[in-house]
């Protein structure tokens, strides 16, 4: 397990949290948030944790004591405060994700027994139609923009000043509420289709025993500005961004969009960033690009050999110029929700960035592994968060087996389903269906998910995204989908194939051609490179190219049965 490396305030539950780090930070700017071009409002430790009082009173009062409470909309501080209004007093807080189609959002509200929701304007016209449907128990809706109540729903904004008025009259309901530190208090839905999505139940003990453990091995202080990017029902984004940036007194700032990342970098002075692997990709080649125009590229090449056993400070002094293209703060990247290609994170790091791999899962509140300043190692996850124990189950002669763990972040279990509960979780293990590798030095390195490992007929494992690594690599392939395929009647021949989505530019220019067909010898050319460097049985067979997107998850994680099956849907 990871070395702790930094004091941390111990905290019970999140109302322990605010209440705690409320006084030691109550004057540091919480919040700072764009009006109109140059123009920002801030809101204080000490203001934020006053509406999260406010409004939790105004819940209680309306009769949401111990109800569940959903709420969706994009990333913003009206969500963090209702999150924490809900969960540090009233009731069950249930995150859900803003990109859910109008018969899953449906779904999600009646599996989860809501009976409140907090909701960006957006969603009005939807949610006031289930609100009337038998199906469900819901009856509150709470606008996060509405300045008055109105028409049967709850504004948000008047709700914390009635909150606050309670409050002044001696209303104690919300302020004086015990928490169970160990009951479930938070209600996450796994990605995928409602159908086949379980609903982790989480408590106030495995968010904080979480916080607790980022905090002693990452270097992050009350003077950091943390940029919001993920969707905040994420658990990535909620604990690693939202709830961490509170704990530490540091302030939060919210991205305008994943075309304007590097502006917001530069325009806040953002220090730390949490993300996922796509979005670093993106922005290395952003940076590529602007050095290749002004023609530095061969410069900075040279450097980076030139200084690659310099230390990451050294290297951010040689590379001044990049890292003010980023406003010069940066001080940690943490990339995660999926496998960070080993390339790329090498060359931030030449560049002297700070970028480490995490991983966790919802299960886990989420994070069990992350690299640290200390504890670092290219391709890994880092090792195991201080109060957890990992290890590996039906190790094969590669040393590969599916990574377990054990900790005060596991979750209570799948809310309704005994099952699945069975199935994941044993004697406080809970099986993360990731394959794995640990080092003699604890290093974690995962090789892919357990069920989309394709087995060969010669009994050899393919890892799909072992695979995807080198094809994104192709100059012009966006992303790749590699799958098995039966060639013959023999079903047990499976060979590898690949879906690639490119960018019709980027190939057009790089290999000077036209046609769809010149296009697509163009990728099969590369393709065949990438088979000449590997074992015959991982050699790829066949390809499909688009310039659709493939089907993700809203953290951008493949969804490879939807894939499949449009992929077959197609051939049919």
């Amino acid at each position: 397990m990871s070395e702790k490396l930094y004091e941390t305030i111990k905290i019970d539950n999140l109302k322990d949290m605010l209440e705690k780090t409320g006084k030691l930070y109550s004057e540091n700017v919480a919040y700072k948030l764009k009006r109109e071009k140059g123009k920002y409002i801030t809101y204080t430790h000490k203001k934020v944790r006053e509406m999260i009082n406010n409004l939790g009173t105004a819940l209680i009062d309306i009769g949401l004591k111990d109800k569940r409470i959903a709420i969706i909309g994009e990333n913003r501080y009206e969500w963090e405060i209702a999150y924490l209004s809900v969960v540090c007093g009233t009731g069950t807080v249930v995150p859900l994700d803003k990109s859910l189609p109008a018969n899953e959002l449906e779904s999600v509200i009646q599996r989860s027994e809501v009976e409140a929701i907090f909701y960006s304007e957006k969603y009005e016209e939807i949610l006031t139609k289930i609100k009337y449907k038998e199906s469900n128990k819901l009856k509150h809706l709470i606008s996060m923009d509405k300045m008055q109540s109105e028409h049967g729903i709850y504004s948000m904004k008047e709700l914390i000043i009635k909150g606050k008025k309670l409050v002044e009259a001696g209303n104690r309901e919300f302020l004086d509420a015990k928490i169970d530190s160990e009951k479930m208090s938070i209600m996450l839905f796994t990605s995928g289709t409602t159908s086949r999505s379980k609903v982790v139940m989480l408590s106030h003990k495995n968010i904080c025993s979480n916080l607790m453990d980022i905090a002693s091995i990452l270097d992050v202080t009350s003077e950091d500005v943390l940029l919001s990017v993920l969707p905040i029902h994420h658990v990535f984004e909620c604990t690693v961004g939202f709830l961490f940036s509170l704990y530490k007194g540091a302030t939060t700032v919210f991205c305008d969009g994943l075309r304007h990342i590097t502006d917001n970098l530069k325009e806040y002075k953002v220090s730390v960033m949490a993300c996922v692997p796509g979005i670093y990709e993106k922005i290395f080649m952003m940076v590529r690009k602007q050095m290749e125009k002004q023609g530095k590229l061969e410069e900075i090449l040279e450097k980076e050999e030139k200084y690659k056993s310099a230390s990451l400070e050294e290297r951010k002094k040689v590379f001044k110029e990049i890292h003010d293209m980023f406003g010069g703060n940066i001080k940690l990247f943490i990339s995660g929700a999926a496998a960070l290609d080993s390339n790329i994170e090498e060359r931030y790091r030449l560049l002297g960035f700070n970028l480490v791999q995490g991983y966790g899962l919802t299960e886990t509140s989420p994070v069990v592994a992350v690299g640290t300043n200390k504890e670092y190692r290219t391709g890994s996850i880092g090792k195991c968060v201080p109060s957890d124990e990992v290890k590996l189950l039906d190790v094969n002669s590669e040393g590969i087996g599916e990574l377990v763990v054990k900790g005060p972040n596991v979750a209570l279990g799948y809310y309704n389903d005994t099952k699945a509960t069975k199935e994941s979780f044993e004697d406080g293990w809970f099986k993360t269906g990731d394959l794995a590798k640990i080092d003699d030095d604890g290093y974690i390195f995962i090789c892919g998910r357990k069920k989309s490992v394709i087995v060969l007929k010669n009994g050899k494992n393919i890892f799909p995204e072992e695979m995807e690594n080198l094809v994104n690599k192709i100059e012009g392939v966006k992303e790749s989908f590699i799958f098995g395929k039966n060639l013959s009647e023999d079903k047990e021949n499976v060979k590898m194939h690949v879906k690639i989505v490119y960018d019709r530019e980027i190939v057009k220019e790089t290999y000077k051609v036209e046609t769809e067909e010149e296009i697509y010898n163009a990728l099969a050319s590369k393709v065949k490179e990438i088979n000449s460097n590997m074992p015959k049985y991982k050699a790829i067979r066949g390809m499909i190219i688009t310039e659709e997107p493939l089907i993700k998850t809203t953290t951008n994680k493949i969804k490879r049965q939807a894939n499949l099956d449009e992929i077959n849907k197609t051939k049919n």
